[in-house]
């Protein structure tokens, strides 16, 4: 028998680097445990550090196997259940989902900044800054080379048909985007749209709206 998986994540509201690898699980009906941790109280850097050796989220924890970064908890989870395709089985599709996923995982610094994960709000005429515009363009950008040469030929919803990693990985973009009423081309908006209605990431929405609030993370 396989070891049981228990994933630790910040508050759903505010930690974009939880939702990614909690959506993989997720949406490919893999069984795990959930473990919350409250962001911005005095217990937070005491009791995430009780699971990980970074003192972050998201920590994924196998038996006594400790995975910490939501890019090497993808890897893992893919490698382990192969079947569920997290990575595009073609090698040239492949090789470009892990190149976005690795350009969200480091970059993108304006827009993480200037436009932090809030799922609950929603702002009106909210002023994006000429330094958050590249990065905008160049997701865009990104969300119509995948779904054009991949996800609509494929006749899927996402940027390689099936639901998959790189869609993870922008999953918080797509919530950024809607808080702060980011308009896109329609190719993006569609792409939205469906990352929207997937019923995890309807479940983690859920969730993430009965949190209570934390002030230092409203912006």
């Amino acid at each position: 028998m396989a070891d049981p998986m228990t994933l630790v994540i910040g508050s759903k509201n505010y930690s974009s680097w939880s939702l990614r690898p909690w959506l993989i699980l997720a949406a490919n009906a893999l069984p795990f445990t959930e473990v919350m941790v409250p962001l911005g109280t005095e217990e937070t850097t005491s009791r995430i550090q009780q699971h990980s050796p970074t003192g972050r989220v998201p920590v994924l924890k196998v038996g006594d196997q400790v995975i910490w970064d939501s890019l090497a908890i993808a890897e893992f989870l893919a490698e382990r259940f192969p079947e569920k395709q997290i990575w595009p089985q073609d090698t040239k599709q492949r090789a470009l989902a892990r190149s976005i996923c690795a350009e969200m995982h480091s970059g993108f610094m304006p827009l993480r900044e200037r436009l932090p994960m809030n799922i609950r709000r929603r702002y009106t005429n909210f002023v994006i800054g000429n330094d958050v515009q590249p990065s905008i363009e160049r997701i865009a950008a990104i969300w119509r080379e995948c779904r054009n040469r991949y996800g609509r030929p494929s006749g899927g919803d996402f940027l390689f048909g099936r639901f998959g990693a790189a869609d993870a990985f922008y999953a918080p973009v797509v919530t950024r985007f809607a808080t702060y009423g980011v308009r896109l081309d329609p190719v993006g908006e569609e792409y939205m749209q469906s990352i929207q209605q997937l019923p995890a990431m309807q479940t983690w929405r859920r969730d993430a709206e009965q949190e209570p609030r934390i002030d230092k993370y409203e912006f």
